[in-house]
């Protein structure tokens, strides 16, 4: 073991010590600095992993986040994990984007590499992450959905214009350059180019006779001119723009006619059209010019937009329901036999005796788009009912956000299955001032309780285009396959050597849209789809873990692992929100129960990411402490095993103010955050069963550099950047011993 390693015991932070000589070696004392001294005590502290009584703790493993790069160089980096940690989670080299390329292909040469070099230094990886909405490869991802080109015969192809030039509508023209010719509009209204000799560099005659072009490479574009001369010769037509051109001749007789050339792998955003004529004596006139290119002509489409119109999965993110005014919530399937099919399922609602209100009882059908006035669509299902009843509609923006009282023509309900088909357009009114996305059926029309059955229901839009968007279940289909060939793709690369995964990673979000009383799943409704890929949008909130999982013990057991031994994690941020009641470790606990109500779905882990900042106001730093408390509560009644995954922390003044950067930090505030430290992994042991406890990962080794993408400035190290213990080295050993901090001042015992 190298000794600086064990981790460089600090003298100083940010400081040069000027002597290195031995005050016994001096004939006089030397008093040294108040600000070396008061680090000298964190010299007794022997390496972390040291401090776990194994014999309490005997599957806990304490981890470090980590480059991979940095790692497999086995630096500084390497001796810091393997001297300190039993566990070393990478930082970005097992995410998506890390891995697959825009055009599919996967490269696992870094992570094998990576687990290469692990397993002989003795350290388990923990493997971050299998599910993401983030770091995606957003270009492969959204185009294997994009919308397929619809295939016609050449022959019934549309011609459609990119740029039209008519010469009488100018009245001047002025795109012309050089000295040795004459352009101008004649009073035909035709552009009349006069070259009075040829000249041997025969471009340096040019004009342009079109603007604005946009062309892109894959598609043909022909050029046709209408264009007579005094005689017969040729130009030299140009297409594209000053960073490439691709030429062909134009010939020209001294009779009108339509000439037309053809090119292939243009590509310009802003290009043109340019004539060179300087090898022809005379005049040329054009009477207009057009660049056109053939597409497939454009068609009317019904695009479904709903999720499990056939009501087959247990998928219910697009359909809710609120029964004897309990709700909105989550819509009821039914069992097999139920569905119009007789065989199949459908969505079961139930209304109660004397209602109050025809809204009592309700139905909602949501689509994953807001909807605006003007907007085309077709409503579909079929329906029936134990008692023949009526039924209310109306227009909403969320299940429950009412906006307006008549969406369509109100279907009535017959104890025989019968077939509903709307079709209509969304009215000023039904969309209100920010657009609607919800249908509500009013189902309490009787004085008396009924029940409801719903099935293959579709909202479709109308589209038009010459592309065909791929239906809800053809996008599940395409993005199953891909989820399924990047997790086969990570399992194979590792070898059945990681066993601890975050199976899906930052899926619940902080807003309640459907009012069902937990946080909803990450989506492009409360998130940011241009730079976030939701898988749940397509494959569903309930599918989405389901793939992840089924897919991850399948390849798992296929390339070598032992099944018995691999542990799959959902894993969070925010899980000891005080600002909100625990809210979000609610949520994540509620979206487990879910995901594993199928009865073959297994979550076996818990990660809470902790990045945490000690806050200086007391009342906030209580309240803050109050829920770290509270969330290991939460999270020791789950019954799952549970990891500190992502361990961080900064200092701000107060709660949500700004942060405290390193250089700003007193030393009085650095012995705060050791106490933080210690207190959370002191209530981590204290608060979760010995059977339950995963571990504890460290995310940052050294304080954040001023210009990284991660809490940059801050104090977010246990070691400083010159990889120098901190008193939160102090803090987070002895949270791991089970003791109190120690004054700095008190001779520690600690054996090195």
């Amino acid at each position: 073991m190298k000794q600086y390693m064990k981790l460089l015991p600090v003298l100083a932070l940010g400081m040069v010590v000027e002597s290195c000589v031995d005050d016994a070696l001096l004939p006089y004392s030397v008093q040294k600095p108040t600000s070396v001294a008061q680090y000298e005590y964190l010299n007794n502290y022997d390496v972390l992993k040291s401090y776990l009584d194994r014999a309490k703790n005997p599957n806990f493993k304490l981890g470090l986040a980590a480059s991979v790069s940095d790692f497999v160089q086995q630096g500084v980096v390497y001796e810091a994990v393997t001297t300190n940690f039993d566990e070393m989670t990478a930082g970005n080299a097992m995410k998506y984007a890390s891995v697959v390329a825009d055009d599919g292909t996967m490269n696992f040469s870094t992570v094998s590499n990576f687990v290469d070099v692990a397993k002989a230094a003795g350290i388990t990886i923990y493997g971050h992450t299998l599910g993401w909405h983030a770091q995606q490869n957003m270009t492969y991802l959204n185009g294997l959905i994009a919308d397929k080109e619809i295939t016609v015969d050449p022959g019934d192809a549309e011609e459609v214009n990119d740029v039209y030039v008519d010469y009488s509508t100018l009245g001047s023209y002025t795109y012309w350059h050089g000295d040795k010719v004459d352009a101008s509009i004649n009073s035909d209204g035709n552009l009349l180019i006069h070259n009075p000799e040829a000249i041997e560099n025969f471009y340096e005659i040019q004009y342009h006779v079109a603007n604005g072009l946009v062309a892109s490479p894959d598609i043909e574009y022909t050029v046709t001119a209408k264009i007579k001369a005094s005689g017969d010769g040729y130009l030299t037509c140009c297409i594209g723009d000053w960073g490439g051109q691709q030429t062909a001749a134009l010939s020209f007789t001294t009779e009108w006619q339509e000439v037309k050339l053809t090119f292939t792998g243009v590509n310009t955003a802003d290009g043109f059209v340019m004539f060179q004529s300087g090898n022809f004596a005379g005049d040329i006139e054009i009477e207009w010019l057009k660049v056109t290119h053939k597409e497939a002509p454009s068609i009317s489409l019904w695009n479904n937009m709903l999720l499990n119109s056939d009501c087959e999965s247990d998928d219910t993110s697009c359909f809710y329901a609120t029964e004897m005014t309990s709700g909105p919530k989550a819509a009821t399937f039914g069992a097999a036999g139920t569905g119009a099919d007789g065989a199949g399922r459908a969505i079961v609602v139930k209304s109660g005796d004397n209602p109050t209100n025809t809204w009592d009882t309700q139905f909602f059908v949501k689509t994953p788009r807001m909807m605006m006035a003007g907007e085309k669509y077709r409503f579909s299902m079929k329906y029936r009912a134990d008692k023949e009843a009526g039924c209310e509609t109306q227009s909403h923006n969320e299940p429950g956000g009412y906006v307006f009282y008549n969406m369509f023509t109100n279907p009535t309900f017959s104890t025989t299955w019968q077939e509903f088909v709307y079709e209509g357009t969304i009215s000023e009114d039904q969309a209100g001032a920010s657009g609607m996305n919800t249908i509500a059926f009013n189902l309490s029309v009787l004085p008396e309780a009924n029940t409801y059955y719903f099935d293959d229901i579709k909202w479709e839009l109308e589209e038009k285009g010459n592309t065909i968007p791929l239906t809800p279940e053809e996008k599940k289909d395409t993005l199953t396959w891909a989820l399924d060939n990047w997790v086969k793709g990570m399992m194979e690369a590792t070898g059945g050597y990681v066993t601890a995964w975050d199976l899906a990673n930052e899926t619940v979000s902080g807003v309640d849209n459907d009012g069902d009383g937990f946080y909803d799943l990450q989506s492009s409704e409360n998130g940011d789809p241009t730079t976030n890929f939701y898988w749940t949008d397509y494959l569903g909130d309930i599918d989405y873990v389901r793939i992840l999982e089924s897919r991850a013990r399948k390849y798992f057991k296929e390339y070598g692992g032992d099944p018995s031994k691999l542990k799959l994690f959902i894993n969070d941020f925010n899980l000891e929100s005080w600002w909100d009641g625990n809210q979000k470790v609610k949520s994540l606990v509620e979206w487990i129960r879910r995901w594993e109500s199928d009865g073959v779905t297994k979550i076996d882990g818990i990660g809470t990411q902790m990045h945490v900042s000690y806050i200086l106001n007391e009342a906030d730093q209580k309240a803050q402490e109050d829920a770290i408390v509270n969330m290991f509560k939460i999270l020791a009644e789950s019954g799952k095993l549970i990891k500190i995954s992502e361990l961080d922390m900064g200092i701000v003044d107060k709660a949500f103010g700004t942060a405290i950067k390193t250089e700003n930090v007193t030393y009085e505030q650095q012995l705060k955050m050791a106490e933080f430290y210690q207190f959370i992994i002191s209530k981590y042991f204290e608060i979760i069963p010995v059977e339950q406890q995963y571990g504890i990962t460290q995310w940052c080794a050294t304080d954040s550099p001023a210009d990284s993408g991660w809490r940059p400035g801050e104090p977010t190290g246990l070691w400083d950047s010159s990889f120098k213990r901190k008193p939160t080295y102090a803090g987070f050993a002895n949270g791991l011993a089970g003791k109190v901090i120690a004054e700095p001042s008190e001779e520690l015992s600690q054996e090195k």
